[in-house]
């Protein structure tokens, strides 16, 4: 190995000290700042790590981790969050304060903005009983924390502005008492303290922060209408671009199939997870995975990649014979019925697949038999005799999702046949405690069969070379990377891949000819013959790894089998394939204060969500808004209402539409003339800056923190509105005229901006602006293409067509009678049909549809729920609670003052004011 760094580069601290610390083996080569390591990246980028493998590292953090992990000290989970929030919270805070003490001479300026993570650390520490962060000893994460706070804690200049913080300083002293830290200071510094970080800083972009959650932050508010510190250079630059215009953009948007991979071209293959047929998806089900997936494939599409997102129905196995049987059908039929249902719920979501298949084919036969041979041959299978489970009231084999009984790991009771979602840990079907045959309650017995396995032991170092490479290029979330770690971790064993059923892809061997390939085997084949059935030519996507990046999209659940058990078999297929590059998996999505479940009527599903008089659009804005990706979430029709009556309508609906009407009613449907002054181009760079968020998010697959990006321009083209009130303007004098008519027009230019990012979130209401602002039909693609940035599209004299408002409010009766329908209950359905939302007033601005009338019944109850709750916080301050208790107590208090407002029908956000900035 070899790991190349530069002087004066503070990332390069971390990783020469995790390399003295872990005493790995290593040459250190000394280069400048401008060299170009990685042949790929179009930028020089340091500290790199470059592996025996060829492959290279680029994230001080990646290569630290690796570096850990090479002698055995895999992070904790404690350890990941951490290392998580120093790449997303702290280190973007130290290099703006870098920036400003050391190239500015904002000192203050520079200590205000580290006061929010250094706040939180300081929490962290103050409760940890043990010297370092994680455990008793150094560990990576205290590495990579001191590393990036050594240019600040270890300076005189900063100790006023941060604070005493007693708890961080004295973990500070202890790593720093570490030698190897102490050598790779020396190393990287050469003695020369701060000084030595300017030649580094000077060459690097101006770092921008915005301020955003910690990990145990709770109040979402904090983060809103923080101001971004721009240089007047970069706010120059950013309007001199805006000023240019839309270039022409000959790339035609239409689909051409088939799709296949181009030479030259960014070429990306998505799928989401196979939804098994028999399952009527519910919400949890559908942002999981076809949703993610989907988002992420329109927004690829827009960036101008070559790209083909493929899914389908899983419909072999034991579910489908059970349900066959249930409703007097064949197999088959029950098959075809429910594809039907399937792709009817995903296209009212607007899930715009280039190809929806079924695994019921008989290119699916053909591939996966192939492979099963291949396997064969290469000695990859094993033959052993089974313990199943059979029951005899139902005459059949169970298979592992048809019984459930106790873990006999972790003792959970509702345990499947195959893993238990508690503790995670696969288990055989027969080492269940008390088993039930969930058909009819019965208890199983224990039969024998011989049956085929795969050996995935043999096949296990092959896969973990694999799994560093993909991991160490590719954006596997967090919990992906534990889970498949966890598997490695625990050693992986043989697999059978038959069983004794009937419905499914016949096992060509000619001693198991009364079998078929198990699910778990045979599924994930599915995405190989789905796109053979779209295309013949299917092999260019999936034996064409050099050329094309795989992109899954599944809940965590799914895991293993995506990133152990699947790659396994094409691995031992010795075929060729492309494997995943990167992993997306979801953590899951509870209703309410419960589960989804079709049988007790809890929770809404695929084909309920359409009856609601809800637009799909915005089942989609509040499902991607509340993405579980860092934990799991909880959909709630209160905070359903909530967001769609204050981010939808108060602020984004309510943006648009303003902007719109002004250009109809001040100036004859046409954008006026700009002439922009400072305050417009402050607003532009700040556009262009969230953009710029927006696009890196996306790429990185952080769907849900882009999604916020939208919100926030919305917010800032509010205040600017409010500010600079254009409807005052207006009736004044020629000055104030030519203003009104420069704010309207940039206001309708950031409003086109917005349908443009809407696009992959909520493609109708961004296709309605697009058609309301009669925008070019390219200026979607134009701007996101190529990271052009935030560009002028719609030019002084450009007419607007008829504006009218996006969204409407989500009523409190609609919401507690659609709570009720899904809760479990039955209501009659005079009840439901007078929920459903009237149609807006053409006539209505948007910004007028969003006060109702009162509730005082339920306003007198809230009321007193706030008072009661607002003692409780009261309390808990007076007893010094800890924090995080009096934070999520903050939260609930928060939430029924806005629930409150709703009921007293007032606006349940804080009115800008006049000239007043946040």
């Amino acid at each position: 190995m070899k790991l190349f760094v530069s002087e004066g580069n503070p990332h390069c601290v971390k990783v020469l000290a995790g390399l003295e610390v872990t005493g790995v083996k290593c040459d250190v080569q000394l280069v400048s700042h401008e060299e170009r390591v990685v042949p790929f990246l179009n930028r020089p980028v340091l500290p790199v790590l470059l592996l025996p493998s060829g492959q290279h590292l680029f994230s001080p953090n990646a290569i630290c981790q690796y570096l850990f992990e090479v002698v055995g000290k895999e992070a904790s989970d404690d350890g990941n969050q951490l290392l998580e929030w120093e790449a997303t919270e702290l280190q973007p805070a130290v290099l703006q304060a870098l920036h400003m003490l050391m190239l500015q001479g904002k000192s203050g300026e520079a200590g205000t903005v580290l006061k929010g993570p250094l706040g939180w650390l300081e929490q962290y520490l103050s409760k940890r009983t043990t010297p370092f962060l994680t455990e008793e000893t150094v560990a990576v994460a205290d590495i990579v924390l001191w590393a990036a706070l050594y240019p600040i804690l270890s300076n005189s200049t900063f100790e006023a502005v941060v604070g005493e913080l007693p708890s961080v300083r004295g973990w500070f002293k202890r790593v720093s008492q570490v030698p190897a830290c102490e050598a790779a200071v020396q190393r990287v510094l050469q003695g020369k303290g701060l000084d030595a970080l300017k030649n580094f800083l000077q060459k690097q972009p101006a770092p921008h922060i915005q301020r955003r959650d910690s990990p145990s932050s709770a109040n979402a508010t904090e983060m809103e209408d923080s101001e971004l510190m721009m240089t007047e250079e970069e706010v120059e630059v950013a309007a001199q671009a805006w000023s240019k215009g839309l270039p022409d953009c000959s790339d035609s948007t239409q689909k051409k199939h088939p799709i296949l991979p181009q030479e030259g071209k960014r070429n990306v293959l998505v799928t989401s997870a196979l939804p098994y047929v028999n399952n009527v998806p519910h919400l949890g089900n559908i942002i999981g995975c076809v949703l993610s997936a989907d988002v992420f494939a329109r927004y690829g599409r827009l960036r101008g990649w070559n790209l083909l997102y493929v899914c389908g129905t899983d419909e072999y196995g034991t579910a489908t014979e059970n349900k066959a049987r249930e409703e007097g059908l064949t197999p088959q039929e029950i098959c075809d019925k429910y594809h039907a249902v399937h792709s009817s719920i995903y296209k009212w979501f607007q899930i715009d697949f280039d190809y929806f298949g079924r695994t019921t084919t008989e290119q699916q036969t053909e591939i996966a038999q192939d492979i099963f041979w291949r396997l064969h041959e290469r000695g990859y299978l094993l033959e052993d005799v089974v313990e199943q489970l059979r029951c005899e009231n139902c005459q059949r084999f169970l298979a592992d999702r048809f019984v459930e009984g106790v873990c006999p790991h972790c003792k959970y009771p509702e345990a499947r046949g195959d893993q238990c979602d508690k503790c995670g840990r696969l288990i055989n079907a027969v080492e269940l405690k008390e088993p039930q045959c969930k058909v009819c309650q019965q208890t199983p017995e224990i039969r024998s069969s011989k049956h085929l396995f795969l050996d995935l032991p043999k096949l296990e170092g092959e896969l973990e070379q694999w799994l560093e490479k993909s991991m160490g290029s590719g954006d596997w979330t967090v919990n992906a990377k534990h889970i498949t770690r966890s598997w490695l971790r625990d050693g992986l064993k043989p697999r059978c891949i038959t069983r004794d059923l009937q419905w499914g892809t016949p096992v060509p061997h000619p001693d198991f000819s009364d079998k078929v390939f198990y699910v778990w085997f045979d599924a994930p084949i599915g995405y190989l013959s789905i796109t053979a059935n779209y295309t013949s030519e299917w092999e260019k996507w999936w034996k064409n790894p050099q050329q094309v990046e795989l992109y899954n999209f599944m809940a965590k659940d799914n895991v293993p089998f995506h990133s152990v058990v699947f790659p396994c078999s094409l691995l031992g297929a010795q075929d060729n394939y492309t494997l995943v590059n990167n992993l997306v998996a979801t953590e899951y999505l509870n209703y309410e204060d419960t589960k989804f479940s079709k049988s007790r009527g809890v929770g809404v599903f695929g084909d309920m969500a359409k009856d609601t008089g809800i637009p799909s659009d915005v089942w989609r804005f509040y499902l991607l808004y509340l993405r579980p990706e860092g934990q799991d979430s909880a959909f709630s029709w209160a905070d359903m209402a909530l967001k769609n009556n204050s981010e939808l309508l108060n602020n984004l609906g309510n943006f648009i539409n303003r902007a719109g009407m002004f250009v109809s009613k001040f100036f004859e449907g046409h954008v006026p003339e700009m002439v922009l002054q400072d305050e417009d181009k402050r607003l532009i760079a700040q556009v262009c800056w969230e953009l710029k968020q927006y696009i890196q998010l996306l790429d990185k697959v952080r769907i849900r923190d882009a999604l916020k990006c939208i919100l926030n321009i919305s917010r800032h083209g509010n205040q600017y509105i409010q500010v600079n009130e254009p409807w005052k303007k207006i009736k004044g004098g020629d000055d104030d005229r030519k203003r009104a008519g420069t704010v309207t027009g940039v206001s309708v230019n950031v409003a086109c901006l917005l349908s443009a990012m809407l696009e992959p979130y909520m493609p109708t209401v961004s296709q309605t602006i697009r058609d309301q602002l009669q925008a070019p039909a390219h200026c979607a693609r134009a701007m996101l293409y190529a990271d052009r940035g935030f560009l002028c599209s719609l030019s002084a004299g450009h007419r607007i067509g008829t504006v009218s408002p996006l969204f409407q409010k989500l009523e409190s009766e609609q919401i507690e009678a659609l709570r009720k329908r899904f809760g479990g209950q039955q209501v009659p359905s005079s009840t439901v049909n007078s929920a459903q939302p009237k149609p807006p007033a053409a006539a209505a601005p948007a910004v007028n549809a969003s006060v109702s009338a009162a509730d005082p019944e339920k306003a007198k109850q809230l009321a007193a729920a706030v008072a009661k709750q607002g003692d409780k916080v009261r309390a808990l301050k007076a007893q010094k609670a800890e924090k995080s208790v009096v934070t999520a107590e903050v939260t609930k208090l928060l939430e029924l003052k806005k629930e409150l407002a709703l009921a007293e029908g007032k606006n349940p956000e804080p009115s800008l004011q006049k000239g007043k900035k946040k």
